[in-house]
């Protein structure tokens, strides 16, 4: 299905019309079948238009933007169904994101880096195989549960560390 803006020579009377394609509009443009709704005219043609174009599948929406209550310069953009809110968060959870991160980079100072082996040497540890010490690395959720079951304190870094030689 296609549409087209339509207009009359006679009136200059503007009007839609909607056809299977374009050359079954030709078709009935041949066959007198085209006719202003408004004063009959047959002498019509097609009018200057704007296409509608989608916008590309990887880009987002334009977003509708409402000026505030209060009148103020300032305007609140409305965030589309589903997405997080893109707001700045409130200067109390940054400070505190803040303070987490540095009691953890603290805490990693004095701890040794183990990787994959953590499940192992926190084992060892624990059944005094290896001497006790501070020690980070990674583990499996598995690995974890295992551990925990077992009695042995562990828990997950709430910051992401990158482990020795991966960083830039």
């Amino acid at each position: 299905m296609i549409v087209f803006d339509l207009q009359c020579s006679a009136g200059q009377h503007r009007f839609e019309g909607w056809f299977a394609s374009s050359s079954d509009y030709a078709q009935q443009q041949e066959r007198g079948l085209v006719t202003c709704p408004v004063c009959g005219s047959g002498e019509v043609v097609k009018a200057v238009m704007a296409p509608a174009v989608g916008r590309k599948g990887n880009q987002a929406p334009a977003l509708p933007v409402a000026a505030p209550a209060d009148g103020a310069a300032s305007a609140a953009v409305a965030a589309p169904a589903g997405a997080a809110p893109k707001a700045p968060l409130p200067p109390e959870a940054v400070a505190m994101l803040r303070a987490v991160a540095l009691a953890q980079a603290e805490a990693i100072k004095s701890s040794t880096w183990v990787g994959t082996s953590f499940a192992e040497d926190a084992r060892a540890m624990h059944y005094g195989d290896k001497d006790a010490a501070p020690i980070h690395g990674q583990a499996t959720p598995e690995e974890a549960r295992d551990l925990l079951e077992e009695g042995i304190a562990v828990a997950p870094l709430l910051i992401p560390v990158v482990p020795p030689g991966e960083a830039n």
